[in-house]
């Protein structure tokens, strides 16, 4: 059995433990990290790191640390209401804002990650408050940020019809741009009308003098309306809202995992009760900073961020100590253990393995919907810019062939490798899972990965459909 197969299907193996016994898939990558390493690559130990993502760890700890910082001083209360104000209390146009945001953040030269993870978790504290499915608002970010990713001006319509000129293809930068938007904005509609949205619409407003059924500030992690405490750590919530699992419906969930959410002094209730001091004042500023210091003056988005809240740690130390608590660690665990075994299989070669055992068929257009199913896999996993400057030039031999467009299967395969980023195991789609507060996280985390699982599935086989085989270009 080869090297690359064997690495295969220890990934296999490591999804299977992880799914059928509750063990962090990091932990246990880490494990087949340095299993099939040591044994298989031989790889020492700065080979094996060589694929740990240090600066998706930066970013992880960094943006969450800040935004924690945000929720435990009432910062994000104030954001959210603010939103509500700007759509006049119609709260299911927020995640379509949220999807328009992080569009134009991407389309004016924003990096995706950079873009969700300023945006998501304003979004997710947003869903939380108001009963909103928080995969809706999740997915709706992710696609939103792919949606404008690939305008001539964006970070990856740049570096993609920079390859494509590079290899002498025909490209079309504005077609590349609307196969993106397109295909992106088909699937949040989709996901709004599944997830919830129709029931959001029929909501109606937000009255102003409270939540989303009118009653309150009360909440909890498993549905949302009406909330009352009962004692210091129980509580039971009952709604009419979507949960954390995005089902639409009565919600009763008692016990210590519902606890309500008490308006703080001075906060209010209502839709324009929360207030601004200077520790709220202060966040804002730090998150405007934020957004300038990574679109304005591409600053890495994780250190800014770690700095930011240092900042807001020595003024408030109160807000941080309860801060740094809130630090997805589980999650930085996950995500950075999978794309560290990931690294190892691109230092063993298995990615360009399979790439050039699939780039060798000798059908045309079965190696095109091939290479972009290859995509849509790996760039689950990995860097999708990183995937499309290997399989477009891979992609060069049968296009030179004639039989299939170039411009058509350039987008498929942009398409494939960046609509997969809900991904838990891709940047954004950890940012997301990061970011979401007060949901079950191992609860969110499978809902994103069947998510993407049937992103991975469908969508290439769509955009084959659509853009190669009618032979665009």
């Amino acid at each position: 059995m080869s090297p690359e197969l064997i690495s295969i299907l220890v990934l296999v193996v490591v999804f299977v433990i992880a799914t059928t016994r509750s063990v962090n898939m990091g932990a246990l990558a880490f494990a087949a990290a340095f299993g099939v390493g040591t044994l298989v690559a031989d790889l020492d130990a700065d080979g094996i790191f060589a694929g740990f993502p240090g600066d998706l760890f930066v970013v992880l700890v960094g943006v969450t640390y800040l935004f924690a910082i945000a929720r435990a001083n009432g910062t994000t209360d104030w954001l959210v209401h603010a939103s509500v104000r700007l759509v006049r209390g119609r709260v299911a146009l927020i995640p379509w804002v949220m999807f328009a945001l992080t569009g134009a953040l991407t389309a004016i030269g924003a990096v995706s990650p950079a873009a969700v993870a300023i945006v998501a978790p304003i979004a997710l504290s947003f869903a939380t408050r108001y009963g909103i499915s928080p995969l809706l608002m999740g997915t709706m970010v992710v696609h939103g940020a792919q949606a404008g990713g690939f305008s001539p001006i964006s970070i990856y319509g740049s570096i993609v019809n920079g390859i494509v000129e590079r290899e002498k293809l025909p490209g079309s930068e504005v077609g590349l741009f609307f196969a993106s938007l397109v295909a992106n904005l088909l699937i949040a509609a989709v996901l709004f009308a599944v997830l919830g949205g129709r029931k959001l619409w029929a909501q109606g407003a937000v009255p102003d003098g409270g939540d989303a059924d009118g009653t309150g500030d009360g909440g909890g992690s498993s549905g949302s309306g009406d909330a009352k405490s009962k004692g210091e750590s129980t509580g039971e919530t009952t709604g009419t809202g979507a949960g954390t699992g995005g089902v639409t419906g009565t919600a009763s969930s008692p016990g210590p995992t519902a606890v309500a959410v008490r308006p703080e002094p001075g906060a209010g209730g209502g839709l324009g009760g929360t207030v601004l001091n200077p520790a709220r004042i202060a966040t804002l500023v730090a998150l405007v900073a934020l957004v300038v210091a990574v679109l304005g003056f591409d600053l890495d988005a994780g250190l800014t961020a770690v700095t930011l809240a240092v900042v807001l740690s020595a003024a408030w130390p109160d807000d941080s100590r309860r801060a740094v608590g809130e630090i997805a660690w589980s999650t930085v665990l996950l995500i950075c253990g999978v794309l560290t075994y990931v690294g190892v299989l691109e230092e063993m070669g298995t990615i360009t393995w399979a790439g050039e055992g699939v780039g060798g068929i000798g059908v045309p257009l079965l190696a095109a919907v091939l290479l972009c199913y290859i995509g849509a896999i790996v760039s689950a996993f990995a860097s999708s810019v990183g995937i499309m400057g290997a399989l477009i030039p891979l992609a060069v031999p049968f296009l030179a062939q004639g039989e299939i467009g170039a411009v058509g299967m350039v987008a498929a395969l942009a398409v494939s490798a960046t609509v997969v980023d809900v991904s838990p195991f891709s940047t954004n789609g950890a940012l997301v899972l990061a970011a979401a507060p007060d949901v079950d996280r191992d609860r969110f985390f499978r809902q994103l990965m069947v998510y993407g699982g049937i992103v991975v599935a469908v969508v290439p086989a769509l955009v084959w459909l659509v853009l190669v085989v009618p032979g665009f270009g």
